[in-house]
């Protein structure tokens, strides 16, 4: 038995008169509860109960240690509950971590509404294109892109985000647009350095295998934005997310190129320190994005 079982089963022993009916109530045998107050006693080196025909009263001493058992026994049960409604409402602070482009452009809107339905929560909402450890930032959860390394965290698809080819209208005038990947050597390609194979951009058809295709170009970065930007500007040819290029595509900035090779996508997964006894805040913030990423989520007429 525990120690504050313990102090438990002391205080419903005074409470009750009985060492029988303090058993019977915390589901034990009487034996074992009196040799757990005995024990109690011995560890104190005092008295705490007067034993008789007529039932169990506390020692002056008892009294006293009965008063402060009852605050600790309080205070716990107080604890219980508390950490019990934090465990099972969706409330308190919610730590949100992804990665900068698509916590942007996707996740922030998503989680506006969500909060919406969820008054009593608080949202602390960080951006990063770097790994982060969710322990030790105290991280609830994570949306992550690509395909999860196995670990101990607990996680959950959620679907999948695919990417597209795109230049400037401009760029295909001046320089001619590839009508398959092997024409991609004639042309600048703008090298996202994160993914996607870095400077190999991979294609596939439904009747093909995949091709493996080695760019070249002057504009390499990390950041999604500059690339996309690159791309308006007519710097050469880029591979992105829909999720960052749909407003080109909207506008006429950009259009698709290679329209009928297909490339691969990545999967999106909601990430958390553990599989067991998720919050409820983590697991309602889950569902409503599964919710969410359904369909075609990431075309223009969606966003």
């Amino acid at each position: 038995m525990d120690r504050i079982q313990a102090l438990l089963l002391f205080t419903r022993v005074v409470d009750l008169g009985s060492f029988s009916r303090a058993a019977a109530e915390l589901g034990m045998g009487q034996p074992s509860a009196t040799k757990q107050i005995a024990r109690m006693e011995k560890e104190l080196g005092a008295r705490l109960l007067h034993r008789s025909t007529h039932g169990v009263t506390p020692t002056e001493v008892g009294k006293l240690y009965y008063d402060k058992c009852k605050l600790i026994v309080h205070h716990d049960e107080e604890a219980r509950s508390v950490a019990s409604l934090m465990q099972s409402q969706v409330q308190g602070v919610l730590r949100i971590s992804t990665s900068i482009a698509f916590g942007r452009r996707v996740l922030a809107p998503m989680v506006s509404n969500f909060m919406r339905t969820h008054p009593l929560l608080r949202v602390d909402l960080s951006f990063d294109d770097r790994y982060v450890n969710l322990v030790e930032q105290g991280v609830d959860v994570a949306i992550r892109m690509g395909r999860l390394a196995d670990s101990s965290l607990g996680a959950t698809y959620l679907g999948v985000s695919p990417w597209v080819v795109v230049a400037s209208p401009n760029y295909l005038r001046e320089h001619g647009a590839p009508t398959q990947p092997a024409d991609l050597a004639a042309h600048d390609a703008l090298v996202y350095s994160t993914v996607q194979g870095d400077a190999i951009w991979h294609f596939s058809t439904a009747h093909e295998s995949t091709q493996a295709i080695a760019v070249n170009g002057r504009l390499r970065s990390n950041n999604l934005s500059v690339l996309l930007a690159a791309a308006r500007d007519g710097f050469g040819i880029a591979v992105l997310p829909h999720y960052v290029a749909h407003d080109g595509l909207r506008t006429g900035e950009l259009v698709p190129v290679l329209d009928g090779w297909n490339l691969p996508t990545q999967e999106i997964h909601a990430v958390f320190p553990s599989p067991r006894l998720v919050p409820a805040k983590v697991q309602e913030l889950v569902a409503w994005l599964k919710s969410e990423f359904t369909d075609d989520w990431w075309r223009p007429a969606r966003r």
